[in-house]
């Protein structure tokens, strides 16, 4: 079968395209409008392209416009599950068409190996558009591989993101993070105090 592997990232590229490429032809799609800024963007795709050169990968690369993802969200931004489906949709949407342009059989989605990223909202994203697109949603559940992902990535020492991609999840995780400083602070205040 003929797979267009939809990918977000070169560590996340690892696991699924070799279990996949392990009884398929597949080629890589590195469709992410949703990636902010261009600069990161950039980042994420060179470490993809280049461990793809080294491993004679091929990837074809859509056009970064992040005004389409601008587009496909509004409305949804103080709401990230809703948020996140729109941006599952529009990314996997632009892999069922280019999957369909070149004949191919199916897409897949890096997207399944992360532990952080909603299984349910992926699949249901893959499956409408690969059935609006006429072909197969491979859904995948790669979250297993994750622990091998990492380990891989960090020995290969690639570029790795500490957000999802889009400018809210940078927001949203750099929340996080200083909320947990902030309580891991609080806890060594109250421990010296004790």
């Amino acid at each position: 079968m003929r797979v267009l592997l939809h990918a977000c990232c070169g560590p996340c590229l690892l696991e699924p395209f070799d279990a996949l490429v392990a009884e398929h032809d597949v080629t890589v799609l590195y469709a992410n409008p949703n990636i902010h800024p261009a600069e990161e963007y950039r980042r994420r795709r060179d470490t993809l392209l280049e461990y793809a050169a080294g491993h004679g990968i091929q990837v074809i690369e859509e056009p970064y416009d992040p005004a389409a993802w601008m587009q496909a969200i509004a409305g949804r931004e103080r709401t990230p599950d809703r948020r996140c489906a729109a941006c599952f949709k529009l990314r996997l949407s632009v892999a069922a068409r280019v999957a369909s342009e070149l004949g191919m059989d199916a897409i897949a989605t890096t997207l399944t190996v992360s532990p952080y990223q909603d299984q349910v909202a992926v699949a249901e994203a893959g499956e409408k558009a690969a059935s609006e697109a006429g072909i197969v949603y491979l859904d995948a559940d790669f979250r297993d591989r994750y622990p091998e992902a990492t380990r891989r990535s960090r020995e290969l020492g690639m570029y790795r993101q500490n957000y999802c991609g889009c400018m809210l999840s940078d927001l949203e995780a750099q929340n996080a993070r200083e909320a947990r400083r902030d309580e891991r602070r609080a806890r060594r205040q109250e421990s010296t105090e004790s």
